[in-house]
């Protein structure tokens, strides 16, 4: 009798909570108003049987519960009954799946007119890009990928060359119209998904899949990836923008296009040096770094992590009130009047001599290896950095600065700005490091590499 009861403890408990909980549906922001009816109807058909299996099963354990004297009637087969059961389940599964597929097809049926954009996903972010003027994506190539080309856009497509390249992992839609999504993933098996949308699709190598949605609600919305795909699954975020058309188009013309990053001169060494001049006071005239003033190891580092760091800088997505140090470092990247002059002072300093400092952290390599396994998926097994995961050089680098930065990431200095994307990931990770100690190891180990 008491488990009876508590299975009827559990069905009204259960009730009450789907109908009195606070976690519900974000707000909708899209067309797709279908894709909340079927999760309703999916509620009530699949809380109809819960309910009333559990208390039929309730009955049973009160009806038919051990009594002295009586004997159990045994009944092999109840055709009848078995008949009942048959064409009650039958008709259930078929609410809950003809529904779904009559919004599957309106889902993958996109309406005339419909503007386009592909999503590209990656280990661990999102990156975007729309046709030119001429309503064409060019074709792309995984083979082809590279710093330089991060898409991986056949050069030779003439249907490429005004494609617009959304370098970042925010994307920007206009209100009240449609918009087919094309999806490719350049590695794993990725998702994109807008809960506030009701849409998702996955991903998928060597494919390209596609839904279609119209905003409906100007914001800004979470994108995430709700395929298990790999170590920063959790901290691949990014963010869908839906505003006016006159702002949408303002916001479209300032990213570059396939033909513009192409054309984009590789960094002059010579007006470089001119421009480092400035930096040497605290980098050191060989990048070498300098503890005393704060300035890292700069020789040795990837040019395009050394470039978006600038720009970050410059853009107030590092050196915020919160980060003297790095504020030091914005007021010097100011100086810097634009992406040429950036690109040459990186082409400079790649070209200084790479010299493995002297490390200054006491730990245990043994216990930092152990740490640095979850390390290794981004940065590489030997520190040396990985573009396609926009994780940078860290073997023979200054080991106080990035004691200084986990640390940043950590107390969220670092990876808390909404546009940096990559520092919220990194701020998740440095988190898994429980103490001073455990920092310690680890670049104990970095240095060994």
């Amino acid at each position: 009798m008491v488990f009876a009861w508590a299975v009827i403890a559990l069905v009204i408990g259960t009730v009450l909570f789907h109908f009195l909980s606070p976690w519900w549906f974000t707000p909708i922001a899209s067309n797709w108003t279908t894709m909340d009816d079927t999760v309703n109807l999916t509620f009530w058909v699949t809380g109809a049987v819960f309910i009333a299996v559990n208390l039929f099963m309730a009955y049973c354990i009160m009806r038919y519960r051990h009594r002295q004297g009586l004997k159990a009637h045994y009944e092999p087969e109840n055709k009848k009954l078995e008949w009942w059961l048959t064409i009650v389940t039958s008709v259930g599964i078929a609410a809950l799946l003809a529904p779904g597929l009559v919004v599957w097809a309106k889902f993958v049926t996109v309406p005339a007119g419909a503007s386009v954009v592909e999503v590209v996903g990656e280990q661990w972010n999102f990156t975007y890009r729309f046709p030119g003027k001429d309503g064409v994506l060019g074709t792309t190539n995984i083979r082809l990928a590279s710093p330089e080309n991060p898409f991986a856009i056949d050069p030779d497509d003439p249907n490429a060359q005004d494609d617009v390249l959304v370098s970042g992992s925010e994307l920007h839609l206009p209100i009240g119209k449609p918009v087919k999504v094309l999806g490719r993933a350049k590695d794993v098996l990725h998702q994109f998904t807008v809960p506030a949308f009701r849409v998702k699709m996955d991903m998928v190598p060597g494919m390209v899949t596609y839904f279609w949605l119209t905003p409906t609600r100007t914001g800004s919305f979470d994108v995430l990836c709700e395929q298990l795909c790999g170590t920063g699954h959790f901290a691949m975020r990014a963010r869908v923008i839906v505003e006016e058309e006159k702002d949408f188009q303002a916001w479209l013309a300032t990213q570059p296009t396939y033909a513009q990053t192409r054309a984009a001169a590789a960094g002059d060494v010579a007006a470089g040096q001119a421009s480092y001049a400035v930096c040497t006071a605290c980098h050191g005239a060989q990048g070498e770094g300098n503890p005393q003033l704060n300035a890292p190891k700069l020789s040795g580092q990837a040019g395009w992590y050394l470039a978006r760091q600038l720009q970050d800088f410059k853009l107030g997505i590092r050196g915020s009130d919160s980060d003297p140090i790095g504020k030091q470092m914005a007021a010097f990247a100011a100086t810097l009047p634009d992406d040429t002059a950036i690109k040459n002072v990186v082409a400079y300093i790649n070209s200084l001599p790479d010299a493995h400092p002297e490390g200054t952290v006491s730990g245990d390599p043994s216990k930092g290896r152990e740490h640095y396994e979850t390390c290794a998926y981004c940065h590489g097994s030997g520190g040396q950095g990985v573009w396609s995961t926009n994780a940078p050089r860290l073997a023979h680098m200054s080991d106080w600065y990035m004691k200084r930065q986990l640390q940043n990431f950590q107390q969220g200095v670092r990876g808390s700005h909404p546009q940096d994307f990559s520092g919220a990931q990194m701020a998740a990770m440095a988190r898994t490091l429980a103490d001073e100690q455990a920092i310690n190891d680890v670049l104990k180990h970095i240095d060994s590499l």
